[in-house]
């Protein structure tokens, strides 16, 4: 870098790594601050490093305790853990920053002490004006240094009128130029980057003066983080060096491509859900969440697309990280849950899906025994028809529903109750009440003589309609004869029943 060093490889040895996710939760956790925590966590896993949770809750009127706790069970979630940070101790903690705030007052005294930092009276009403009229001239609009050498009588009349000063950090005059692990050779002129704030006139520290401390106190060798902060990073790296960290010492950066959402602007809440949360809570897995995050801005190779965290864990290399963005697609997103949906094991699939049912209110949390049972019954009738957890409830919502509660779609009923419904479901009615065994087998056999053989109706109007929407309420859903077995003769023989008071009725 020049007026300094090259940042390429910072002081980081094989073995060595320290990274760290530093997250300020405000609310959920969107899809860009996860896709960042994922490679962290992967670099991390790769090298055999140490992965780093430090959370940068100073501004405590935006970041609340909440946030906080629900920016870690997302992590928690999704399998992302973390060796040092909030419940993990460690040797370089405390790891929320408010716990940290003796520790950038000390710096802040030591920056004005060495004449890297010096005290700022200008008002907010000063600062803009004076831009507005850099802006107008044509010239840079950032501080312009005006209180950079205040003679000791300026600093009294600011005093005695009763201004509070700010702290800010002098930036050297020259350049900086660092090698990003993502971006290569990257270089800013300090022209463009004015004094920034320290520390504000009650003494809370801003970003640039926490994260670049903290990095260097806690030893962080590598910084994997988001484009949004790469002009942040010169500001950085004179902290880094105005603390004595020798050039070669310092982190060394990767800035991830931006994530975008259809529009081809920024993901924000203005252009798709990126709430982490919300996916969770649709029923997207953990699994799948982690593997398509991941695909936004880096690829295992060979066109995979389908991986686990472990296979992640051993094959993720910033050096395969692409620079242009990354669109987010939720079809995609939706297409690996189901693909991920399919591979779970039978009763993983059904405890997975047990949760969703009983925020239903179909089931009990936790589900009754008979209930639990019903659940394993019926859940593989489901698992390769749902791309979502949360679509278990409506799928098999007529298995848990009492017949006083049981209802049939009324758009659905519209169409399937028509001339011919009340023969079907007569027949229908009349086979399976005599049918001397109840199984899947033998309700197939007789649906298909009552209704193709002697009724001579097509299959899919026979199995996809009348009976199909009587019986479930539906006429989309998990496979009709497995599923009559599973609702049980009485109250299959009862819904056929209702079926054809609802067909006579016109409906």
């Amino acid at each position: 870098m020049t007026d300094g060093a090259d940042g390429g490889t910072g002081g980081a040895v094989p073995g060595a790594v320290r990274v760290r996710f530093a997250p300020s939760p405000s609310g959920d956790l969107h899809v860009g601050n996860v896709r960042t925590a994922l490679y962290d966590w992967a670099f991390a896993r790769r090298t055999g490093g140490t992965f780093v949770l430090r959370i940068e809750d100073t501004d405590q009127t935006r970041v609340r305790p909440e946030y906080i706790e629900s920016a870690l069970d997302t992590l928690r979630w999704l399998g992302l853990d973390w060796d040092e940070g909030p419940g993990a101790d460690g040797p370089y903690g405390p790891y929320l920053q408010s716990e940290r705030l003796p520790v950038y007052a000390e710096w802040v005294s030591r920056f004005l002490a060495d004449g890297h930092a010096y005290h700022c009276y200008c008002t907010p009403e000063e600062l803009a004006q004076r831009r507005a009229a850099a802006r107008a001239a044509g010239g840079p609009s950032g501080y312009d240094g005006h209180c950079r050498q205040l003679t000791p009588e300026q600093v009294a009349a600011y005093q005695a009128e009763g201004r509070r000063p700010v702290v800010r950090f002098r930036m050297p005059a020259g350049s900086t130029t660092f090698t990003d692990l993502v971006r290569g050779e990257v270089t800013f002129d300090h022209a463009h980057v004015p004094d920034f704030v320290l520390a504000r006139a009650d003494g809370a520290p801003l970003y640039t003066l926490a994260v670049a401390v903290d990095d260097v106190l806690m030893e962080i060798t590598h910084v994997v983080r988001g484009d949004d902060l790469l002009s942040s990073t010169p500001r950085q790296l004179a902290v880094y060096r105005a603390m004595g960290v020798p050039d070669e010492r310092f982190p060394v950066f990767a800035h991830l491509p931006y994530v975008l959402g259809p529009d081809g602007k920024p993901l924000s809440k203005r252009n798709g859900v990126v709430s982490v949360s919300w996916y969770r809570d649709e029923g997207f897995l953990p699994e799948a969440m982690g593997n398509y995050l991941a695909l936004l801005g880096w690829s295992p190779g060979e066109n995979r697309e389908l991986f686990t965290l472990a296979d992640l864990a051993a094959e993720f290399d910033l050096a395969r990280v692409n620079k242009n963005p990354a669109q987010f697609d939720a079809r995609k997103l939706e297409a690996i849950n189901g693909d991920k949906i399919r591979e779970l094991k039978p009763a993983d699939f059904a405890g997975r899906i047990t949760p969703f049912l009983a925020r239903a209110g179909l089931v009990a949390d936790p589900p009754a025994a008979a209930q639990a049972e019903l659940i394993a019954a019926a859940a593989p009738l489901i698992q390769e028809r749902i791309g979502r957890l949360a679509e278990a409830p409506a799928m098999l919502g007529f298995l848990f529903t009492g017949e006083d509660e049981f209802t049939v779609d009324s758009g659905d009923a519209a169409r399937a109750f028509n001339g011919e419904a009340g023969q079907a479901l007569a027949a229908a009615g009349e086979v399976l009440a005599g049918l001397p065994s109840w199984d899947t087998a033998a309700i197939e056999a007789a649906l298909r003589e009552a209704l193709v053989d002697k009724l001579g109706l097509k299959p899919r109007a026979a199995f996809g309609g009348a009976v199909r929407v009587a019986v479930t309420g539906r006429r989309v859903g998990p496979p009709l004869f497995e599923s009559i077995e599973l609702l049980g003769r009485e109250r299959t023989l009862g819904r056929l029943q209702r079926g054809m008071d609802l067909a006579a009725t016109g409906i």
